[in-house]
């Protein structure tokens, strides 16, 4: 069952929110979704929205981390967002680095992973060389794994797996009989993560967008008129709440 979550709801309306800490769940991915309009409303650059919607990062990280929330993935840059203008995929490169570069030492101290799900060769070699450094020092940390996705799509991610799989049978490590949900999920980005238990879309949109197809198959979604600038830690619990509420069967009958 899907929830929707109006915009014009006051401060107020959060104040009586309990969320069950023993109930929290482990994956939440977000497709940060209304950058550009938040922008165009305010008579700004779309640039703009986006430099905005790094402050929200900041802050839905630092509250999915307290939370106890084991695994955030942010949606990015996708596989199709490469048909923006040059100058908008040129400043979202730029917002990358810079956010690896500012961020780095808070998220590391918080004992978090900096991860990153998608085909990243595609990027600018400055955004691979500071993704990798990222994780690189910062993957034997224990906290929240945060995934960035960048280049990434569900489809591309799928026909990824389904090539390498058939290579590797054609190699002889595996066998075509041996194919399963869990070998198909083990040739993922998000290999030996669980599931997105729920998956938040702020800005009115309600589609999935290629993110997480396959992962996707039993998750929550949480969709709200909140343009992604505007969300903030009230949203996320708001989200969470409603995820709590809701009756997870899996295609079981309780």
């Amino acid at each position: 069952m899907l929830k929707f979550f109006s915009s014009k709801k006051s401060n107020e309306d959060f104040e009586h929110i309990h969320i069950d800490m023993d109930n929290i769940p482990k994956h939440i991915a977000i497709i940060m979704d209304g950058n550009g309009r938040w922008a165009k409303e305010r008579k700004l650059p779309r640039t703009m929205g986006h430099k905005a919607g790094v402050e929200t990062i900041r802050d839905i990280v630092k509250e999915c981390s307290n939370l106890g929330v084991k695994y955030l993935t942010l949606y990015a840059f996708s596989t199709e967002n490469w048909r923006r203008p040059n100058e908008e995929v040129n400043a979202l490169m730029n917002l990358l680095v810079q956010y690896l570069r500012k961020e780095f030492k808070e998220l590391n101290d918080n004992n978090v992973v900096i991860n990153h799900i998608g085909d990243i060769s595609k990027l600018p070699v400055l955004c691979q060389q500071e993704l990798l450094e990222a994780y690189n020092n910062t993957k034997d940390n224990s906290g929240l794994v945060l995934n960035l996705a960048l280049n990434y799509g569900g489809r591309d991610e799928l026909i990824r797996a389904f090539k390498t799989i058939c290579k590797d049978i054609k190699d002889g490590k595996i066998s075509e009989e041996n194919i399963n949900e869990k070998m198909v999920s083990d040739y993922l980005y998000t290999v030996n993560m669980p599931d997105p238990d729920l998956i938040i879309r702020p800005s009115g949109e309600q589609r999935i967008s290629n993110f997480l197809l396959w992962q996707c198959a039993y998750s929550e979604f949480w969709y709200s008129n909140i343009k992604w600038p505007d969300f903030k830690v009230e949203h996320l619990h708001k989200a969470i709440h409603d995820y709590q509420s809701r009756d997870r069967r899996f295609g079981n009958v309780k």
